[in-house]
């Protein structure tokens, strides 16, 4: 058996822009354009980047939440790219996600029970006395009282909440879970925890994590890899130890000069990006970052730098690859 869970190969998502009376497409918004990535089993895989940089796209994409616009994804072997609502039911089980926000991800109207047990009740896990020993025993692991089942979201803080989302989305022994920013809603005190759990939770359930972030204290924490995207595409791939010791996208070096220091003898040279991200409707041509870049030359403005492998790291940079 093979070590890698999910493949993603060459992964765009775009979506129209539609104008004029008749509503034709005028244009597209590249929010994911040409990734390309894979995560193996046991692994937490973290993508970051500023705000609009398409990760949660991403994420969604490749759990066919929404149809990419070409690409393959395949999950433990199996392609599901453009899979049916029905070709895709016994895989949902496998793969779940937990959403950002824990106030409008989960159903006011439904109890902790109705909300727990749902994923069970669709794919047939279980009889009834099964199902909610199951819902108090999920509801035990993610530090929730089982006699909180018939209380209503409203009836919990955020913190509560979340761990209620981590709960739906365990409860149906997924492989597989996309955790889209699941502490950015929280209180800094709240996130420690939620990280604490989210990694008991790993060890003991042997889960695979894709972790979409832009807080990137945390994702050196909690990755073993990262992966860092600028309007749409990855620029560098690395594990979490060389991609903070030793960053070699512009980028990426940008990112990291902005986290702040755990101890204030620590000086760091911060490196301030000019202008605001571009628009994914018109990206610039060549290298997407080079109108930012205080290092770009006129190549990165005629010509988008290919990925390749320098110490260790997947870097799509001219400057960077040169040098090599």
């Amino acid at each position: 058996m093979s070590d890698t869970l999910l493949d993603v190969h060459h992964l765009k998502k775009y979506f129209p822009v539609r104008r004029g009376i008749l509503q034709r497409v005028a244009n597209h918004v590249k929010a994911v354009d040409d990734i390309s990535f894979s995560i193996n089993r046991g692994e937490t895989l973290s993508l970051v980047g500023e705000s609009g940089c398409g990760k949660t796209t991403a994420g969604r994409a490749l759990l066919n939440l929404i149809p990419s616009t070409s690409g393959t994804v395949r999950f433990d072997g199996i392609e599901i790219t453009g899979a049916s609502t029905s070709e895709m039911r016994p895989l949902r089980q496998k793969m779940q996600i937990v959403f950002q926000d824990p106030y409008s991800s989960l159903n006011p109207r439904m109890t902790v029970k109705a909300i727990v047990e749902e994923g069970l009740t669709i794919h047939g896990i279980g009889n009834r006395q099964q199902r909610t020993e199951r819902v108090g025993e999920i509801l035990h692991r993610v530090g929730l009282d089982p006699s909180y089942v018939h209380r209503y979201p409203h009836e919990f803080s955020g913190g509560q909440r979340q761990r209620l989302g981590i709960a739906r989305a365990l409860a149906v022994h997924p492989t597989f879970v996309v955790l889209d920013e699941p502490i950015s809603a929280l209180d800094v005190s709240i996130q420690s925890q939620i990280i604490n759990l989210l990694n008991d939770l790993k060890r003991t359930m042997q889960l695979t994590y894709l972790f979409i972030s832009h807080d990137l204290s945390v994702v050196r924490y909690l990755s073993d890899r990262v992966a860092v995207m600028y309007l749409g595409e990855i620029v560098e791939l690395a594990s979490s130890q060389m991609l903070y010791e030793n960053p070699l996208h512009p980028y990426t070096k940008a990112l990291l000069s902005a986290v702040p220091r755990s101890k204030p003898q620590q000086v760091s040279t911060r490196v301030k990006l000019p202008g605001d991200v571009p628009s994914p409707l018109n990206p610039p041509s060549g290298c997407r970052f080079h109108p930012r870049c205080p290092l770009a030359e006129e190549i990165c403005r005629r010509q988008a730098p290919e990925a390749k492998v320098v110490d260790q790291h997947l870097v799509a940079c001219h400057l960077v690859t040169r040098a090599e």
